[in-house]
């Protein structure tokens, strides 16, 4: 996009390192439209018909925009704060069922924001064709929860690693292949899993805002006071705050929320009693074994997790940067998904995936820039070696997450909506759209109806919506005729029908 010509400055006109554009004639996003997102515009203050640029703003709406590592800093950061808690929790999850010491648990929880750092950095800066390029963040997946915990537990922790690290590269290698198969992932189809995507975390933010899953104070008063005061705390601070400032909302509703909960005795500091300052994350800690019936079980959820990379790719490029994503971004981010996660295994830990939290938080502020999320991975990959990092993010009180990540989850959703508006509103859009979401998220509210299928069905589909979704949907659109339309107000032709 070309800048408009420069002229000498009237008095009192803005400084001349600030592009002056009339309001009214403001150029179409166009070349640069893959590269910056709407932020852009939401950033910049109207006098008198004349609109200044914050090139602060700028910067942060553009993939590769110009931006100190200081400035970028803070916005980083409100990444890892978003996913910090929801990256260990799985871990947690695992090694307990799993039964392994608390030691341990120490190593892997370390190892975990190791990996989530070196995935993140994966993705915004590709290593040949592995990595999508996008500011996408990579944490320990919950998808594989449920069937990882059984795995643990009954054959043993080597035989869950030896699996992920099979799976991961199965999956890697089928994001290598993903310009053959990616045309099945229609737009009507990516739209609703995104959409599945935002109301599959809604009890998420929802089980956070109370005080966190099985809490022994689960919505009590000061939970849920701590709660509305970081959602109040994010919503004024975007309310008031002026230029790309508003865009640190989150991160100011977590400090709001941080503060207030050390005298109420919501933090707790007992993980700094034995620390040590510094310590290399373990490779291997625990031996893989190589289960056929494990890998088969993990492989199928490796499937489901490419699928919901798929839909986060599409969410992250929908909303901030007005487009779809191209061949070679979703094949670089389920490659990498895949092949990051067989090194997640090798030092121990679970699959990891994009994370649709970040997604969210990219939706809410507009912040796409690369260097600015790169930060943040600079601090994950700090807590793979510092200890006091990691205890000062795990710190953080689940009702204050909760509080500042129930915008977050609704964002996803609206976004899913306005890729299905953007889809068009066929008759056959329509019908795969409400099939799918009814089928999905319906049946899955009622996990007892698949219990005539066999025992690794219900592990993959009974409580994961976004899975049965994305099934219902490409079958619809397999099986449903192209031509099939219907004119009326509501009704539109989308592209392909």
């Amino acid at each position: 996009m070309s800048e408009p010509q420069k002229t000498a400055a009237p008095a009192g006109a803005a400084p001349e390192h600030e592009a002056v554009v009339p309001a009214s004639t403001a150029p179409e996003q166009g070349t640069d439209a893959p590269r910056k997102s709407e932020i852009g515009a939401e950033a910049m203050e109207s006098v008198g018909g004349v609109v200044f640029r914050d090139k602060k703003a700028e910067a942060l709406a553009d993939l590769d925009g110009s931006i100190g590592l200081l400035e970028a800093f803070p916005y980083g950061l409100q990444h890892v704060l978003a996913m910090f808690v929801a990256n260990l929790a799985p871990i947690a999850i695992i090694v307990g069922a799993a039964g392994l010491p608390e030691d341990m648990r120490a190593v892997l929880i370390q190892n975990a924001m190791f990996i989530a750092g070196i995935g993140t950095f994966i993705q915004l800066y590709p290593l040949w064709r592995v990595g999508s390029g996008l500011p996408i963040v990579m944490g320990i997946s919950f998808t594989f929860v449920t069937v990882a915990c059984t795995v643990a537990a009954t054959q043993g922790y080597g035989a869950l690693v030896g699996a992920v690290i099979v799976g991961g590269v199965l999956e890697g290698v089928l994001g290598l292949f993903a310009r053959y198969w990616r045309r099945i992932i229609t737009p009507i189809v990516a739209a609703v899993v995104v959409t599945a995507i935002g109301f599959s975390l809604l009890g998420v933010g929802a089980a956070s805002f109370g005080g966190g899953t099985d809490a022994p104070d689960f919505g009590s008063p000061a939970n849920l006071a701590l709660g509305t005061l970081s959602l109040v705390a994010c919503l004024a601070f975007q309310g008031f705050a002026k230029g790309s400032t508003k865009q640190l909302s989150v991160l100011f509703g977590l400090v709001v929320g941080y503060v207030v909960a050390i005298p109420l005795g919501k933090v707790d500091f007992s993980g700094f009693a034995d620390m040590t300052l510094f310590s290399l994350p373990a490779l291997m800690p625990v031996m893989p074994e190589f289960n056929p019936s494990a890998i088969l079980s993990i492989t199928l959820l490796f499937l489901v997790s490419a699928t919901e990379t798929v839909g986060d790719c599409s969410a992250l490029t929908a909303v901030a940067l007005r487009r779809s994503p191209t061949d070679r971004e979703l094949s670089g981010a389920v490659t990498a998904d895949g092949l990051v996660s067989t090194v997640s295994g090798c030092f121990g830990c679970s699959p990891v995936t994009s994370f649709s939290q970040n997604v969210g938080l990219v939706a809410m502020t507009g912040v796409v820039n690369r260097r600015a999320i790169a930060t943040g991975a600079f601090v994950l990959v700090l807590a793979g070696f510092v200890p006091a990092v990691s205890l000062v993010f795990a710190s953080l009180p689940e009702a204050v997450l909760g509080g500042c990540t129930v915008m977050m989850f609704g964002n996803i959703i609206v976004s899913g909506f306005q890729m299905i508006a953007n889809a068009g509103f066929s008759q056959r859009n329509i019908t795969i759209a409400a099939l799918s979401l009814a089928v999905g998220i319906g049946f899955t509210q009622m996990g007892d109806i698949f219990a005539i299928f066999p025992e690794l069905v219900q592990s993959v589909f009974a409580d994961n919506c976004v899975a049965v979704v994305f099934v219902v949907a490409i079958v619809a659109s397999l099986l449903l005729p192209k031509d099939a339309k219907v004119e009326g107000p509501l009704v539109t032709p989308s592209p392909g029908d």
